[in-house]
């Protein structure tokens, strides 16, 4: 059975460090909502392009759109045996979407990643970036560099990682996600991790997660059986 994965978690969790350990392990494509919006722009595919002008005129990509980006991504080879979905869903449209997407495939495995709202604050206030290569520092445990230790240029923090711009972030969150986690939370593949734990841990846990949920969903009789 293909381990097909959504990811969600409030900003700061680690989804995306997790996911990518995730598509190592289990050798599936990491499917990030950001990644597949410029690939789909570069490519100048015709969702692309739509997408392009509805960012270009500073407005947000509409669930249709983002539908259609989504089903061009996981029709690609690589993700017929499996994929983890970075991002996607975001609101409750967007879900309905992708069940019908996945109609004829294995069922969804889904996971929500959670963190106390004061912990992800701490966290993402003390983040700080590099400004030559992007490199990131100090959301975890441990003393922060005086420079990159990669490049050795001035670390800086991100506008988005101010405490008020974190507090609204996590607002805007919980209001979306909601309303998803009770569209989710019966089925016998969902699961929870806490995610206030070193990274590793978190890794194990979301293992053990992704194992039950999909043994969850062997167990259930076919559709009409």
């Amino acid at each position: 059975m293909a381990a097909n994965l959504v990811l969600f978690g409030p900003p700061g969790a680690g989804k995306g460090t997790q996911a990518k350990r995730i598509e190592q392990v289990r050798r599936i494509p990491q499917i990030s909502t950001g990644d597949i919006l410029r690939e789909a722009v570069q490519a100048g595919t015709e969702l692309g392009l739509q997408a392009k002008a509805v960012m270009e005129r500073g407005e947000l990509v509409s669930d249709a759109l983002m539908v259609g980006i989504v089903r061009e991504r996981l029709a690609r080879d690589d993700a017929a045996g499996g994929f983890i979905l970075d991002g996607f869903p975001r609101t409750v449209a967007q879900a309905v979407a992708l069940d019908e997407i996945l109609t004829g495939r294995d069922p969804l495995v889904i996971i929500e990643l959670g963190v106390p709202d004061q912990e992800l604050v701490e966290r993402l206030s003390r983040r700080r970036v590099c400004l030559r290569c992007g490199a990131t520092f100090g959301a975890g445990a441990g003393d922060m560099p005086a420079a990159c230790t990669r490049c050795g240029a001035a670390l800086v923090q991100r506008s988005d990682d101010r405490e008020d711009v974190v507090r609204e972030r996590l607002r805007v969150y919980h209001e979306q996600t909601q309303p998803l986690v009770a569209f989710y939370e019966d089925r016998p593949s969902f699961r929870r991790v806490e995610g206030n734990q070193p990274p590793d841990a978190v890794h194990a846990a979301l293992g053990v997660a992704i194992d039950e949920a999909l043994a969850a969903v062997r167990r259930q009789p076919p559709p009409g059986g």
